[in-house]
């Protein structure tokens, strides 16, 4: 965790900051109170005045306000209740062996690279992106295409290339929905097409919103995961030695990076009172889940990873109540598909450069490696 940040969360809970495009903005550090306001219906995405919001980046994702500020909740249900049968425990456990079976095929093409390699490029970056497509019926041949467009839309710099990568992104989703409405498949934007009162454009919307988040957040969580776990033989050996320790290890996963993001922003639909801290209507709020799994109030020694520690999964990775992640399951069962393999397959498996020396993004919203050296 950033040692600005561990400063800030032991003085208080709240705190009035400037965002990287130097707007004011509160943060919201501690674990109890991120976790509270996750859920609290006074805060939302939208803005009633969203041409002179404060805004938390150039993102055209999330660098202001999304949404209409009237409707806001009645379409936040709407799009959960049209996706949320696509994402169910039952459906995601059924997908399970696929995700096994496509980790697998990956972890074989992994034994036939020259050494080192690139452990990002090989695994972290093509399975979640496998995964998704073939949720939502892409074409997976088109992805350098499409990840070339989300990687603009994250841009967290230039707003005007993130505007332009997530309109050529809904564009590409357009073209999709039209071929689906002529040859549906067994998939998601196909059952979308089929299903009544959606139009195209909503479809569109949606399973591009779904590609997005569906792939970029697990890339970075591979990585990351894979980082934690080799930078200490021992907790690779422990995984190996006992592999019923998986489910929970890759709780510890998500929990563990420290993020100095800013985390999630909201807007105060309503004045809230907080830790002696006013919040006025109309003010931007940076509930900062990556500090809140560093709240030493709520983990014991968070700063240090364990792939053993009991109350891992209270992380808030995911969010929190009404705007949990829905994609949460199929992200568990891909990060533990990867361990559960990965580990056993190359139990020599071991970083071909020191940590210090990995690159780290800062210019996209999820962050991550750039790239992750190994040998075996």
């Amino acid at each position: 965790m950033p040692p600005a940040l561990r400063k800030l969360q032991a003085r208080g809970s709240v705190h009035k900051i400037r965002t990287r495009v130097g707007d004011h903005a509160w943060l919201v550090t501690r674990y109890d109170d991120v976790r509270r306001l996750l859920d609290d219906h006074r805060l939302g995405r939208s803005h009633p005045d969203p041409a002179n919001a404060a805004r938390s980046g150039s993102s055209a994702l999330f660098g202001g306000p999304l949404g209409s500020y009237e409707t806001e909740k009645a379409d936040h249900a709407r799009m959960r209740s049209l996706l949320q049968p696509h994402f169910s425990p039952k459906v995601m456990r059924a997908f399970r062996p696929r995700v096994e079976t496509l980790t697998s095929q990956l972890l074989d093409d992994l034994t036939q690279q020259s050494q080192p390699a690139d452990l990002n490029a090989v695994l972290a970056l093509p399975l979640p992106i496998l995964v998704i497509c073939e949720l939502l019926g892409v074409p997976y041949e088109d992805r350098t295409q499409f990840r070339t467009w989300t990687q603009a839309a994250a841009d967290v710099t230039d707003q005007a290339r993130s505007e332009q990568g997530l309109g050529e992104l809904f564009a590409y989703g357009q073209r999709l929905v039209a071929r689906k409405r002529r040859d549906p498949g067994d998939d998601v934007i196909s059952r979308l097409c089929a299903t009544d009162g959606v139009d195209d454009n909503e479809i569109a919307m949606l399973s591009m919103s779904l590609l997005f988040a569906g792939h970029e957040t697990t890339v970075v969580q591979i990585g990351m995961g894979a980082l934690l776990l080799l930078s200490n033989p021992t907790h690779w050996q422990t995984v190996l030695d006992e592999p019923e320790l998986i489910p929970g290890a890759v709780e510890e996963l998500l929990r563990a990076p420290g993020k100095g993001g800013g985390g999630i922003p909201r807007y105060a639909h309503a004045d809230i009172e907080i830790g002696g801290v006013v919040i006025r209507a109309g003010e931007l709020v940076m509930l900062d889940n990556g500090a809140a799994n560093h709240d030493p109030r709520v983990f014991d020694d968070p700063d240090r990873f364990d792939p053993q520690r009991q109350g891992a999964s209270a992380h808030l990775t995911f969010g929190h109540g009404a705007r949990y992640c829905l994609g949460a399951p199929l992200a568990r069962i891909e990060l533990q598909a990867v361990f559960a393999q990965l580990i056993p397959r190359f139990p020599a498996m071991r970083l071909a450069v020191p940590p210090e020396d990995l690159v780290f993004r800062d210019d996209v919203l999820t962050g991550g490696l750039v790239e992750l050296p190994v040998t075996w």
